[in-house]
């Protein structure tokens, strides 16, 4: 009888170890929901999460300077890593999304009802402030950046660092590249684990939160996410197609899967580099591009948070009766889409950054800081699935830049143009 138990016990454990990634984090759902609804009172089990989420965030800020060094150190002048394509993704794709989010506003208006936020929060006087943050950040202790996670810091000093190592010798640069390798390892085995620590995660959102929980606010947060989706489904696509020219929907969907499922849980572009690196090594793509842009995705392109900026703010001018050009709403996307660079890290996120988009249009911060309280009521859904489009995203334009078209097609043309001229119409000066 024992033995039987046994066996049967491997061949679950066997079973388990060949299923991929997203069915098990599929099973943890499941059974998270469940004790969730049953046994809400087994706290213990959401301790998974938490232990998850930490190990994640306590290995991600070393991952990410250890990573970013070593590309930076091995690369070779005339090798091409796209990083120009790859951030003028971003910044458009947060832009875009910004943009989008003032449209729907036009058609499908929004109220909220105002009340006293508790939150206490202390939100950037103006623009100019998380300008004046991001800078400050850029030059922190590197030591200190490391131990608070800064990542616009670790990212900054990494980059400086790993343009110095390029002079280093070569047994310098092996051990550079050895401590990137262990640490991946390290980040490979927490990553493992992903299915027990989102088990933890379902269970405690649930049992703390309900389900009835975010009822009163289901208009808001059902245009949250349908912008959201429409950003993610059919404008990143369309981005993607104009930049691959074919289908970008296999590629789309794959990054929804692979790394948005994930970052919906834990609710960290940062605690998702890992998940990120490991599909874009998957996607076939180049290691020095992809262990600097996954990085610098997770700390500037916030196309979640810069809807949830917009959304939220423009709720609030509906409410007060403020009317708005399109002009202004114009200006809003800009800013929102700069803000929204500063999100990355932030306790609060992109629910900080909304008095300073509600300042345009003379609203007061008290006034300001409820719409921040209602933000804080229906984060429990709209975080997850701002951190799952931020997160995805990085994945996404990773991979169409290695992918586009864009100046190829020229070289290719000036090579077809130099095979088929005779020398003499290349190259006037030898007439």
């Amino acid at each position: 009888m024992i033995m039987k138990g046994l066996y049967d016990m491997k061949r679950i454990v066997l079973a388990w170890k060949k299923s991929s990634l997203i069915k098990r984090i599929a099973i943890g759902i499941a059974l998270g929901a469940v004790l969730g609804l049953t046994c809400p009172k087994l706290s213990a089990i959401g301790l998974l999460g938490d232990i998850f989420v930490g190990g994640l965030k306590g290995i991600a800020p070393l991952l990410v300077f250890a990573l970013v060094t070593n590309a930076l150190s091995q690369h070779r002048k005339g090798q091409k890593t796209n990083m120009k394509t790859i951030i003028i993704l971003y910044l458009l794709g947060t832009f875009s999304a910004a943009l989008v989010a003032v449209l729907a506003n036009y058609l499908f208006p929004l109220h909220i009802t105002l009340t006293a936020s508790k939150t206490k929060i202390t939100p950037p006087d103006g623009i100019g402030q998380v300008l004046s943050n991001l800078l400050l950040k850029v030059v922190d202790n590197p030591v200190n950046a490391l131990i608070t996670a800064n990542y616009i810091g670790i990212l900054s000093w990494a980059v400086v660092f790993g343009l110095a190592m390029r002079e280093a010798s070569k047994s310098s640069k092996e051990l550079l590249q050895t401590m990137a390798s262990v640490t991946s390892k390290v980040v490979e085995w927490i990553i493992n684990l992903a299915p027990f620590g989102i088990l933890g995660l379902v269970f405690k959102t649930i049992s703390d939160k309900g389900l009835a929980v975010l009822a009163n606010y289901g208009s808001l947060l059902a245009v949250l996410i349908a912008i959201m989706l429409f950003v993610a489904l059919v404008v990143n696509p369309f981005i993607a197609f104009v930049l691959m020219r074919n289908n970008p929907y296999p590629l789309v969907l794959r990054c929804l899967k692979v790394s948005g499922v994930t970052a919906f849980f834990t609710r960290s572009s940062a605690a998702n580099i890992p998940v990120n690196m490991k599909l874009c090594e998957e996607l076939g793509l180049n290691k020095d591009t992809y262990s600097v842009s996954i990085p610098l995705g997770a700390t500037i392109n916030m196309a979640g948070a810069a809807i949830t900026i917009n959304v939220l703010t423009l709720a609030a001018v509906n409410t007060l009766g403020i009317s708005i050009d399109f002009a202004t709403a114009l200006i809003l996307s800009i800013v929102a889409a700069i803000s929204a660079c500063g999100a990355s890290g932030v306790a609060g996120g992109s629910l900080l950054l909304i008095p300073v988009a509600c300042s345009l249009f003379g609203i007061s911060n008290d006034v300001a800081m409820q719409v921040v309280g209602v933000g804080f009521i229906i984060g429990v859904i709209q975080d997850s699935c701002e951190t799952a489009l931020n997160s995805s995203t990085d994945a996404l334009f990773t991979a169409v830049g290695k992918k586009s078209v864009w100046g190829k097609s020229k070289n290719r043309n000036t090579m077809r143009l130099e095979k088929s001229q005779p020398h003499f119409l290349i190259n006037p000066i030898l007439l």
